[in-house]
């Protein structure tokens, strides 16, 4: 069944969490669509993950190649379905995800920047949303740690 979890940044910056979390969604066999808002900052969170920390390889690539098909995670910027068949999603900077798109898929994670007021209203707008349709957690990095801070069942 689908879930969504929310993620408000703190100390913990947005390449190292994207990292992470694509490479357990690789691990289950997913597809990841990383959706943003701006072709200018995919570009550079593309960018960070190909110079990312570790032993680790993520592959992925930046939507518009004649290989988006095939890419275990696409890097898109806007709405529309992403070329790669993704099982889960990835929604970074206020990217829209709509209700019905999330029950469909594996996983949807709302990353966003609690500093940021826009950000922070966005992402709440988003989880009344996704929480009536779907389980959905909502996680804060405290000092570096992730924490999480509420649960609710749809409904």
């Amino acid at each position: 069944m689908a879930q969504a979890l929310f993620y408000q940044l703190g100390a913990s910056p947005l390449a190292a969490l994207v990292a992470t979390l694509a490479t357990r969604a690789l691990a289950q066999g997913w597809r990841v669509e990383l959706r943003g808002t701006d072709r200018a900052r995919m570009e550079q969170l593309d960018g960070q993950l190909w110079l990312g920390q570790g032993e680790g390889f993520l592959p992925h690539g930046l939507c518009g190649g004649p290989a988006d098909a095939r890419q275990p995670i696409l890097l898109t910027h806007g709405p529309g379905p992403a070329a790669n068949t993704p099982m889960a999603l990835m929604a970074i900077d206020a990217a829209e995800v709509d209700p019905a798109e999330a029950a469909a898929l594996q996983r949807v994670w709302v990353i966003f920047d609690g500093a940021l007021p826009e950000a922070l209203e966005h992402a709440r707008a988003q989880w009344r949303q996704l929480s009536e349709i779907l389980p959905a957690q909502y996680w804060s990095d405290v000092g570096g740690r992730w924490e999480k801070k509420a649960e609710r069942a749809p409904g």
